[in-house]
């Protein structure tokens, strides 16, 4: 019989890992204290842009872009695959991203030659944005998915492959072990396996507490508006921390926050009023348009965005893929095949050690 893994948390990043496990031959079980592929369950991976790309990637680590540019490149055939076996649609498209300034051009422009990125500068945009000073940077060759389309097929793949889902299941916070063989659900349950992938997100520390210590992981607020302008931009826009995302249907998000609140998902009425102004500063036509919804997810932050992909140095058969922060979405496959390379033993296809999980201080 092939081994049986169990993942905790049903976000991308774990469902992702459960796809890749499925494709190597393991039996797979995703624990999940809410509902996969609903805005409860993986927080990030619902609330989140959907842009299969770093915002800036010339400000990040390259471990960083090793993962997103890994996951840039992949997702077309992943998307394809879900639709093509699920019947239902990812939202997958061939957006393009326009960088306004202010931004670094010469370190822009350096990184994009260096990493094989297709771009122009541009003098003239859209028509719909404000008028800019300077050239603004267009990348045509990033693409979106939409989150909630794809977590719902890829979780009826899983379905599809044997996958067990077991959904509004909590466990208990791991207590010291050297080995892991079994966890406790908090209604009394016992849950075996060879072995556990933590993909928990921003609570990957509260369920490794005893056992994480040095686990720098803790959740930021990010909040989100849609609207359905008459007539919507053509390509993502991109501008001094703030993103907008066309939609095949119409429908334009505007975000997000990072915010240092703890677990309060809520949404807040001078945030709303904050990313209205900064929408409607960018594209001018959305000043006087309702808000169609606000809505607000917790990433899991950590230091330079690099997530813990790892095999836990002290409990045996215990691994960590978890702290992607805003990158979840784009890092998930890499993150994935990368946990997968760890636990079957077989030579990491990047280099994991920027990734590896310290032992407790």
């Amino acid at each position: 019989m092939s081994e049986h893994v169990v993942i905790v948390g049903g976000g991308i990043v774990g469902c992702m890992t459960a796809m890749e496990l499925v494709e190597r031959g393991y039996r797979v079980t995703i624990v999940e204290r809410n509902q996969i592929a609903s805005q409860t369950s993986g927080e990030s991976s619902w609330a989140g842009g959907g842009i299969i790309f770093p915002l800036l990637p010339w400000m990040y680590a390259e471990p960083v872009n090793t993962l997103t540019g890994y996951g840039a490149g992949a997702y077309s055939e992943i998307c394809k695959k879900l639709e093509k076996e699920t019947g239902l649609p990812t939202g997958f498209i061939n957006s393009g991203f326009l960088i306004l300034p202010p931004f670094d051009e010469q370190t822009a422009i350096k990184w994009c030659e260096s990493h094989g990125q297709t771009f122009v500068l541009r003098d003239q945009i859209d028509p719909l944005l404000s008028p800019i000073q300077g050239s603004a940077l267009w990348m045509p060759q990033v693409c979106q998915a939409r989150p909630p389309f794809f977590m719902k097929a890829l979780r009826q793949w899983l379905v599809q492959h044997g996958v067990t889902l077991l959904e509004h299941t909590e466990l208990l916070p791991l207590g010291d072990a050297e080995s892991l063989n079994a966890w406790q659900t908090t209604d009394g349950r016992t849950i075996a396996a060879d072995k556990f992938i933590v993909t928990s997100g921003a609570w990957s520390f509260l369920l490794l507490q005893d056992v994480a210590k040095s686990l720098n992981i803790k959740p930021m607020r990010g909040q989100i508006l849609l609207y359905q302008p008459p007539e919507n931009l053509k390509q993502i826009v991109y501008q001094d921390g703030f993103y907008m995302i066309p939609r095949a249907d119409g429908y334009l998000l505007a975000g997000s926050t990072l915010e240092d609140v703890g677990f309060d998902a809520s949404t807040t009425d001078d945030v709303r009023d904050e990313l209205m102004k900064k929408a409607e500063t960018i594209m001018p036509s959305l000043k006087g348009l309702p808000i169609i919804k606000h809505w607000s997810g917790l990433r899991p932050g950590t230091p330079e965005n690099l997530p813990t992909i790892s095999a836990h140095p002290s409990v045996r058969n215990l691994y960590l893929n978890t702290g992607h922060f805003r990158y979840g979405l784009t890092m998930a496959p890499a993150s994935a095949r990368l946990v997968a390379d760890l636990i079957c033993g077989n030579q990491p296809f990047i280099d994991a050690s920027h990734f590896a999980f310290k032992a407790n201080a």
